[in-house]
């Protein structure tokens, strides 16, 4: 006969909107370049974003350099880190984000170096040449990983781009999110403040074993 296993829970969490700003909207921001507004928010297809946005860099010589040195200036989100730090005295969490290595040492350092997985740019003199995936849809093949090793998931994300992350998980719910992805997603929670997000990951029931 197998015996049950004890459960583990992980927190996943992703990271531009959730506990940091949107990196490219600092970026259009800081150089006037509109056409970045365009986020995850507004496109659900994250490689066609990605590709959009490294034309539009070109386009407007934009260098690594200059977006990392907007990255250098911007804060966590307000409540953030100690909000994270009550989840990480409490649980294993990793952020599962589509950012990239080359953007993460500042916020990485703010948020006292969590595990963060995430992707990688190609670079060449200086530019933004392509991106690389880890895998296809690394985010819920992330939680799905966790749940393999019996580790109850519970996710939180604010974007289309983390919608099959949330199904994959136990437990799931949207966090400042725009009202079209709520509203196309009316049974999964959303809220819109650190309270209200750990009362509701305090309500969610994890089994002993399983």
């Amino acid at each position: 006969m197998t015996e049950s296993a004890l459960v583990q829970r992980v927190i996943a969490l992703d990271m531009e909107g959730v506990l940091t700003p949107e990196i490219w909207i600092a970026v259009a921001q800081r150089t006037g370049i509109d056409e970045l507004r365009r986020t995850t928010r507004d496109e659900p297809d994250y490689d066609a974003l990605m590709r959009y946005r490294i034309d539009v860099l070109n386009t407007h010589g934009v260098s690594l350099k200059q977006i990392r040195e907007v990255i250098a200036e911007l804060p966590l989100l307000e409540g953030a880190r100690e909000f994270l730090d009550e989840l990480r005295r409490r649980w294993v969490v990793v952020l599962l984000s589509d950012t990239f290595e080359q953007f993460d040492d500042h916020f990485l350092e703010l948020m006292g170096y969590p595990h963060l997985l995430c992707h990688r740019l190609d670079v060449a003199e200086g530019r933004l040449a392509g991106w690389r995936r880890r895998v296809d849809d690394a985010k819920r093949c992330a939680v799905e990983a966790y749940r393999a090793l019996n580790y109850h998931v519970t996710a939180i994300g604010d974007s289309y781009n983390d919608l099959t992350m949330l199904r994959a998980a136990d437990a799931a719910s949207l966090f400042r999110c725009p009202e079209a992805v709520a509203a196309a997603n009316p049974d999964l929670p959303s809220v819109s403040t650190y309270r209200e997000l750990l009362r509701w990951i305090d309500s969610v029931q994890v089994p002993a074993t399983r």
